[in-house]
Order: C-alpha cells, then structure tokens, then sequence
C-alpha cells in the first residue's frame, strides 16, 4: 500500500514485523491498544513520539491485511 509511508519492515526491528517509521512500535500493538480500549489521546500521552497519523495508517494497514486473500498453493 503505497498511500502508508509510515508503516515500515526491517528484518533487524522488531523481527520484520511491520512497525511505524522504524521505531519498535508494532502495528499489532497500536491495533491491540485501540482494542484495549485505548483512545489515540491516551496512546500518543503514553508514546509521545508518536503521532495521530501513525495510528491512522496501523488501523488502515491492519484493516487492509485483514481484507487480503491467500490462495493456498497446491502440489501439481
């Protein structure tokens, strides 16, 4: 997704998990405190070098892996 600039992987950070510009801030954790219910006000108090639009693009990036298909190969 091209549109997500701030969603990044690096097999060094966070064993290439997708994460917000290279920091060691996962898309599963942002997603897993929003369903904490955690509000973005609350996350960037508690991640302050994190922005609003980081947590807008980890919810669009999770929703969108959400929504891709995979076709399981099979042996010919």
């Amino acid at each position: 997704m091209k549109h997500l600039k701030r969603i990044t992987f690096n097999p060094n950070v966070m064993g290439g998990q997708p994460t917000i510009r290279g920091l060691r801030v996962t898309v599963g954790m942002i997603v897993g405190l929003i369903a904490a219910s955690h509000n973005k006000k609350d996350i960037l108090e508690a991640y302050p070098y994190l922005e609003e639009e980081d947590i807008r693009q980890a919810l669009a990036y999770a929703a969108w892996r959400v929504e891709e298909i995979e076709v399981p190969l099979i042996n010919a």
